[in-house]
């Protein structure tokens, strides 16, 4: 009997001195990995790799590759990050390529998206080239030994990403010190254990044998005979390709951004004696009334781009519209929509400054990545007019459900010590699944003390904003400042909410900072918008085409030489460069005669002489159908897929939106033998 307890004994000290060497190890690895990753100059490789997105084409990336991650970013640069992909979810496929160079594929085999929600350094939103896919990216390597060395080290660093939910829980545990950029990587990958793979608890099994084994057993499974590779048989994957020869334009996000702070001194401006002596020489040229769109104004009160550019201040927010789509209470859309109109107007410059008059055929485009709906909100405006000026935009987010259509016929009064800059028009909501449209219209701008006094700009008057469909009316004003007013009365505003005939509520406060709304029948006061810290934080970030990319007539590349002048506060050479402009407009004018100006983009309704976009799409999303939107050359368009089935087998096919789909013939052994749908 002692005997065997003896025995006994012996291997159950074995077992712990097994475990406790287990666990020694375990946690010496750990401690490796996680200085790898902490560690910046521990990096597996690194390189440019060209990456193809939703849309048939590729961009140029530099790619940093370490234990678990794969950093992407738009030069060698870490401030100029892309994106980060999560690799504890991903699978390798070598992708055998028609074209020179070699080509892989990182997917998650669940369809779900690879990437991180933040950046190495807790970017909210990377500066995407163009739109990237969620759940696979396509990589292509100058060379089939370079992208075979890809191919080598990415196995590496997906067997390695498994061990991170360990080095995670010792980092929260407190047995390691955590860097900002290790830690926040290391919390982006437990995030994607329930968020990537379906919600399922990892960290309960995180420390166990069978977690483990389990892990390499998966691993194991993922190879063939193909050097323990999955290879796909044929480069034109149809689930991720597009038509071919389509290409979209490619974003880069905006570097810099003029934001004044709130109240009335960034409305305020003290003209120097030298400005003084021009400002009296046009006022010369004046009389009360007069329209002063034909005057050729001072480029010292100019702010350094388009009123294309910034007619699209108002879709920083464009979140707010998706949130709208998505209510199904009247009531709750038309206060979204509210709130999205308010955030329009805080962005504004320090003094007195107005944009450059567009000149006729100038376009201007930008986009807003949705990180939250993982879509994008894209804008495109033309100048159709300029004998009156006026502005055309487009709109528009589909997935979200929702396009905005408008034009803007601006016009200036002068009257003696003040003006006011009129945008005569009005903007259509639309929310594509509800079929609801929403008819918004616009203040004034005034600016007050031209020949004493302090030169101040404000909004004022009074707007609406009606949908028939449901009945709900806004009706917003906007209040100049009372001549014995305070501070506290500058960018006043109020208004009310009806339905029908029944007020709902009213709304008071400044446009600028905080506005509240109050129930009529409870009584209730809420904060309806407030641009605070957290709010400017977290605007949308704007994408927009690099200049080299633009065509001569998109407003950057236009104006970049009067805006590179004023930016030098050199008003002699702004002065010139924008004489050069308008001196090509007259000529233009001039050789044209009387033929009329025909616009790219947009059309004149003959009956109602409204602007509309000529590719306007008002579809609802169909998840099923519609793959990505994307734009080129000014149009915004929807790539669509066609699911069909063969002997069994389901694959698809994706059409361009623009052209029409053939007849599919559809087999299915489930129901009638043959049939023949006509496509959309």
């Amino acid at each position: 009997m002692r005997t065997l307890f003896g025995t006994w004994m012996n291997i159950v000290s074995q077992q712990m001195v097994q475990k406790q060497n287990y666990r020694q190890e375990k946690k010496r690895a750990t401690k490796e990995l996680f200085s790898a990753l902490k560690d910046p100059s521990v990096v597996i490789m690194s390189d440019w790799l060209k990456i193809r997105g939703s849309l048939k084409s590729w961009t140029k990336l530099w790619c940093t590759l370490k234990p678990g991650v794969l950093l992407i970013y738009k030069t060698p640069k870490a401030e100029h990050w892309v994106g980060t992909v999560l690799l504890s979810a991903c699978k390798l496929i070598e992708r055998p390529s028609k074209k020179d160079g070699f080509c892989f594929k990182l997917y998650h085999p669940l369809d779900k998206s690879i990437w991180a929600v933040k950046g190495p350094k807790g970017e909210n939103v990377g500066s995407i080239t163009q739109p990237l896919p969620s759940n696979y990216l396509i990589f292509r390597a100058a060379s089939e030994s370079d992208g075979r060395c890809w191919m080598d080290a990415l196995e590496l660093a997906l067997s390695c990403s498994s061990l991170y939910k360990l080095t995670a829980k010792h980092g929260r545990e407190g047995d390691l010190s955590t860097s900002s950029e290790s830690s926040h990587i290391l919390h982006l990958l437990q995030l994607n254990d329930t968020v990537l793979l379906g919600n399922h608890n990892m960290e309960h099994d995180g420390f166990s044998d069978k977690s483990e084994r389990e892990t390499h057993d998966d691993w194991d499974n993922t190879a063939n005979e193909n050097g323990g590779r999955l290879t796909e048989e044929s480069d034109v994957d149809q689930s991720d390709e597009l038509s071919p020869g389509v290409q979209a334009t490619a974003y880069v996000e905006q570097s810099t951004e003029e934001m004044a702070e709130v109240g009335e001194a960034s409305q305020v401006e003290t003209v120097s004696e030298e400005n003084k002596g021009l400002i009296w020489t046009l006022l010369k040229q004046l009389r009360p009334g007069m329209d002063l769109s034909k005057v050729v104004l001072p480029t010292f009160i100019l702010e350094p781009r388009s009123f294309l550019d910034k007619l699209s201040d108002y879709y920083y927010h464009a979140d707010f519209l998706s949130q709208a789509a998505l209510e199904e209470s009247p009531y709750e859309r038309i206060k979204h929509v509210v709130r999205w109109y308010l955030s329009g107007f805080y962005k504004k410059p320090k003094g007195l400054k107005k944009p450059y008059n567009p000149i006729l055929g100038e376009t201007f485009r930008c986009c807003w990545l949705h990180p939250q709906t993982d879509s994008c909100t894209f804008y495109v405006a033309e100048q159709v007019s300029h004998h009156p000026p006026i502005s055309a935009f487009y709109v528009c987010n589909r997935k979200d459900g929702f396009s905005i259509s408008g034009s803007i016929l601006a016009k200036s009064k002068f009257y003696g010590n003040s003006l006011s800059a009129i945008l005569d028009g009005k903007a259509r909501l639309l929310f594509l699944s509800r079929d609801e449209e929403y008819i918004i219209t616009m203040p004034y701008a005034h600016c007050k003390g031209i020949l004493y006094g302090t030169m101040t700009l404000e909004l004022g008057g009074k707007i609406t904003i009606e949908c028939e469909k449901t009945k709900y009316l806004t009706e917003l004003e906007f209040k100049l400042k009372p001549f014995l007013g305070g501070s506290s009365s500058v960018n006043q505003i109020s208004g009310k909410i009806f339905v029908g005939e029944e007020l709902l509520a009213t709304v008071d406060g400044h446009w600028d900072s905080e506005v509240f709304i109050q129930e009529k029948r409870s009584s209730h006061q809420e904060t309806l918008w407030n641009p605070s810290t957290d709010i400017r934080s977290a605007r949308l970030k704007r994408q927009v085409v690099q200049s080299e990319h633009q065509g001569e007539f998109e407003s950057e590349r236009l104006w970049q030489h009067v805006t590179s002048a004023i930016m030098d506060r050199d008003q002699v050479r702004a002065t010139q460069e924008k004489f050069v402009l308008e001196e090509a407009q007259r000529k233009e004018a001039k050789e044209r005669g009387d033929k009329a100006w025909v616009p790219r983009l947009f059309q004149q309704d003959a009956v109602t002489s409204e602007w509309s976009y000529k590719h306007t799409d008002v579809r609802a999303w169909d998840p099923e159908l519609c793959k990505v939107q994307f734009e080129k050359d000014g149009i915004i368009q929807t790539h669509e897929k066609i699911q069909r089935q063969h002997n069994g087998l389901s694959y698809s096919h994706t059409w361009p939106s623009q052209q029409k789909v053939p007849l599919i013939l559809y087999h299915d052994y489930q129901s009638l033998p043959h049939r023949v749908v006509k496509g959309r």
